[in-house]
């Protein structure tokens, strides 16, 4: 194996750890940021979008496995990953965000799958730079 494709794995499968992992991290601030501004208009903290957790319970689980999916449909060129990954992350929340009566579940589940796509898509985005500036 050469020193550029060793560089070109080692390089995917760092920014593909990060993309699972520090992606948590990034979610959680968003969603102290939102709740911080929230709070700050409502006065109240009621409805706040940590607390929607557990309405939709898994779903830090749920981000891992989507951010992981993501991340691997991009680094092997396959995007339309994406669209299935996000469609069946809908239907199986369906029930969930119909039936809560609180908003902030389901802006929860808008923000989380945001975040978590916009940085699965940026950390592949990396990976790809280097493998086609190495390779």
């Amino acid at each position: 194996m050469s020193a550029e494709v060793a560089a070109v794995v080692l390089a995917v499968a760092v920014f593909g750890i990060l993309a699972v992992g520090a992606g948590g991290l990034l979610t959680t601030a968003v969603f102290r940021t939102v709740d911080q501004r929230d709070d700050a208009a409502r006065g109240d903290g009621s409805e706040s979008v940590e607390a929607a957790s557990e309405i939709l319970r898994g779903g830090a689980w749920i981000g891992v496995l989507e951010r992981a999916a993501i991340y691997a449909a991009i680094v092997a060129g396959w995007p339309e990953g994406i669209a299935i990954v996000l469609a069946v992350k809908s239907l199986a929340r369906y029930p969930e965000l119909q039936a809560g009566a609180a908003s902030a579940a389901a802006e929860r589940f808008i923000i989380g799958t945001f975040v978590s796509t916009l940085f699965a898509c940026a950390c592949a985005g990396a990976a790809l730079l280097v493998r086609t500036t190495l390779l």
